[in-house]
């Protein structure tokens, strides 16, 4: 009597071409050791995700900003020059675009490594 995965009883049973046995049986096996890497890749790139460090400038680079590569504020400089003026809205505004630009180019990073990580050929869209 057949079940319902097209396997007599008794002979293993399971999905067709995924380790039920026979000549296909060694797909089940290839397809944990994409799982495998990819998830050993993933784990490489959160750790030079975590180790980036992506700095963004404004006013000619009076005011940095520095993030990590998943989008963490690091640190904000701020050149003492730009405090002798006491134009606490133009500060304001070097303060958010150096921290914009840093933003922006550690999104660009984080999209980058996980492009990386997708098999050759694989291409899902609208994944990234």
């Amino acid at each position: 009597m057949a079940n319902v995965f097209g396997k007599n009883k008794g002979q293993g049973g399971g999905f067709p071409g995924l380790g039920g046995g026979g000549a296909q049986g060694g797909m089940a096996a290839m397809i944990q050791q994409v799982q495998k890497k990819m998830y050993e890749d993933a784990e490489k790139m959160g750790e030079r995700l975590d180790e980036a460090r992506i700095e963004g400038s404004a006013g000619g680079g009076s005011v940095k900003s520095v993030v990590d590569g998943n989008g963490k504020l690091m640190s904000v400089t701020i050149d003492p020059s730009v405090l002798e003026d006491k134009d606490a809205e133009m500060l304001q505004d070097l303060v958010l675009t150096a921290i914009n630009q840093a933003l922006d180019k550690a999104s660009d990073l984080r999209e980058s490594e996980q492009k990386n990580l997708m098999p050759a050929g694989l291409n899902i869209p609208g994944l990234f």
